[in-house]
């Protein structure tokens, strides 16, 4: 019913950039926040960060000043643009996003509440 389709990973050199992007689609009535996660090798999945309607955002200490997150007028695509990359920013990448079903009947009127992830992409710092 829901997906989140992210694209832009890929190999960087330290002090390099990239932007990631991440598109909403489905049976949503509306988003309430969007954000960015990551997961090393052998760490567990991190807040890198996110934006909320009003908004609102929370970085993750070790990218801030480096990354800025941007949701246009609280719309269906997150992005994340990452600046002066280092080596430790190296993971995969994932959207996510929590907000509105439609309603069964239709989506002029919200449903159920709910989560939602992408399936990840890869950013790799090196050399």
């Amino acid at each position: 019913q829901v997906q989140l389709v992210e694209s832009g990973g890929g190999l960087v050199q330290p002090g390099g950039s990239l932007s990631l992007s991440c598109e909403a689609s489905g049976s949503i009535f509306s988003l309430v926040g969007m954000g960015w996660y990551r997961q090393a090798p052998g760490k567990e999945r991190e807040l890198v960060a996110r934006v909320n309607n009003g908004g609102g955002s929370d970085y993750a200490y070790s990218v801030k000043g480096r990354f800025t997150i941007s949701r246009l007028n609280a719309g269906n695509t997150v992005y994340l643009q990452m600046n002066t990359l280092k080596p430790e920013d190296t993971a995969v990448y994932y959207c996510n996003a929590h907000g509105y079903y439609c309603s069964a009947s239709d989506c002029t009127r919200p449903g159920p509440h709910d989560e939602w992830w992408g399936q990840g992409t890869l950013v790799t710092v090196s050399e």
